[in-house]
């Protein structure tokens, strides 16, 4: 293999396929990205026992093809490499099928590689009638839904996100038992079988680094346990959390007796400065009391403190509960809209949070009991 590339070209392909690299992983195989130069252009592709990325440097974008071939090489030294050669043509050349040299006009590594035999076999086919949605869309769902999955791996199912279509709807859902996050989508067509899958979450925000913010295609190929995501010329595939997602639709009331509507800046900027205020210890804990046409916003600490804050709302009903700062302020954050409404039906019950402009985005933060 030999074949000359400009430099910030094989860079930004390389980051994305990096991405699939674990640094945890003892296997040497996949600690390297696998380089395989075709007619087609340069395969890069890299895989560990979470997600698969291939991405493809098409023939008219290298500068010069010399002979194909392909070589596995170390993913974290390849990257560094690149990354600090000038950016100017580099020269790659692969001799006796395991060493790999790079080079510019003053620089020259060369680095031990492994034989692309060796390789797992990604099995990166697709459905014949993908889910096609916007990459501006995806980026949104996993930005609204992304903070509330669980970090706790004793729950493996509650770290990732799950995605529920029937007909034409899809629901994308994420909870950490203590709070929610549900966005909607209509898709634009309808499904004859519904899907019901779980991603897991740290694989999307892989994803959501790598895609742009482009209202470009992204494919969704979904298989009983696995996922590829078609962006461009990337192919990103996921394996899927086994088991039964725990049914939320019975969390979300359908009713409710007290409802405020607020300026989403001033609820956050109100919260935020009473968690000054508060600590872990005690779960960042803060309270709403609402009465008077006024919502009052406090926490107090023995130890550092009191805060209160004040705003005027249009609502005559009465109400005090208590909630987690940091919950509510990341609900608070994932809306893009003016003005927010809170929906309660008494101390106890969950907080529903709602846009004013768009209802496609559900935010349910559970109370904290205060005694």
């Amino acid at each position: 293999m030999k074949f000359v590339i400009k430099q910030e070209i094989l860079l930004e392909s390389l980051y994305h396929t990096s991405r699939a690299i674990s640094p945890r992983n003892l296997i040497p195989i996949l600690t390297g990205i696998k380089f395989d130069l075709t007619e087609e252009g340069l395969y890069l592709s890299a895989s560990d026992s979470d997600i698969s990325i291939r991405c493809l440097i098409p023939t008219q974008e290298i500068v010069e093809i010399r002979e194909y071939g392909s070589i596995v090489i170390g993913g974290k030294y390849i990257v560094e490499i690149i990354k600090k050669l000038p950016n100017t043509n580099i020269t790659i050349e692969v001799m006796d099928g395991h060493k790999m040299i790079v080079s510019t006009d003053n620089t020259e590594f060369n680095l031990n590689g492994i034989n692309s035999n060796e390789f797992p076999n990604l099995d990166l086919e697709g459905t014949k009638e993908p889910i096609i949605l916007k990459t501006n869309l995806i980026k949104k769902i996993i930005s609204q839904t992304f903070f509330a999955t669980s970090r706790n791996e004793s729950r493996p199912l509650l770290t990732g996100i799950n995605f529920r279509i029937d007909g034409d709807l899809m629901e994308v859902i994420a909870t950490d038992s203590y709070r929610l996050a549900k966005k909607s989508i209509h898709l634009d067509r309808v499904l004859n079988d519904s899907i019901n899958i779980v991603i897991p979450g740290k694989n999307l925000l892989e994803l959501d680094k790598i895609i742009g913010d482009d209202n470009e295609n992204l494919e969704l190929h979904i298989f009983e346990n696995k996922i590829l995501f078609k962006y461009k010329e990337i192919l990103f595939l996921s394996r899927l959390l086994s088991g039964t997602y725990p049914a939320t639709s019975s969390i979300i009331p359908n009713e409710f007796k007290v409802q405020v509507e607020c300026s989403c800046n001033g609820l956050f900027e109100m919260i935020d400065r009473a968690s000054l205020l508060t600590s872990d210890r005690d779960k960042n804990t803060i309270k709403l009391e609402l009465g008077h046409q006024e919502m009052v916003i406090s926490s107090n600490s023995p130890e550092i403190g009191k805060v209160e804050e004040k705003m005027f709302v249009d609502s005559q009903d009465e109400i005090s509960i208590s909630f987690s700062s940091k919950y509510m302020l990341d609900s608070i954050k994932s809306f893009e809209t003016n003005n927010v409404t809170l929906f309660m039906n008494n101390d106890n019950s969950p907080i529903i949070i709602k846009s004013v402009e768009d209802d496609s985005l559900i935010q349910l933060v559970l109370p904290i009991k205060t005694y």
